[in-house]
């Protein structure tokens, strides 16, 4: 059983900063790409960054040059920095991977549970 795992959300003000983390954890054989979407309250559940084994990166436009996304492929672990937030920022953070169990040939996306971030005005 894979499991993904986020954390590190919270009510912060705006112009403030948190990072978010993201463990894999179970019978894991490979990790493709892994990413961070948000969904807010009545909208579409919408990508916030995404990164590949190798690190490419590749960010929404609403993001880009406030959040930094990174991962850790020993740790099975993906990180989002976010900095300068906005309240507009304010959603569900949930992470995803393309990993291919241990016991499988096939890769498949796997999502967390969600974390919720809140930046008040």
């Amino acid at each position: 059983q894979v499991r993904l795992v986020e954390s590190g959300g919270g009510l912060v003000q705006a112009g403030g900063s948190l990072r978010l983390s993201c463990a894999a954890s179970g019978s894991i054989g490979s990790i493709n790409a892994m990413g961070w979407y948000r969904q807010a309250p009545g909208k579409q559940r919408e990508l916030v960054a995404t990164i590949t084994r190798g690190g490419i990166r590749n960010y929404a436009d609403s993001v880009k040059g406030r959040f930094t996304i990174s991962r850790d492929n020993a740790k099975n672990k993906v990180y989002l920095q976010m900095n300068s937030l906005k309240p507009e920022d304010t959603a569900v953070y949930s992470c995803n991977a393309d990993l291919r169990p241990s016991s499988g040939t096939y890769y498949y996306t796997n999502w967390g549970q969600g974390t919720q971030v809140t930046v008040s005005s």
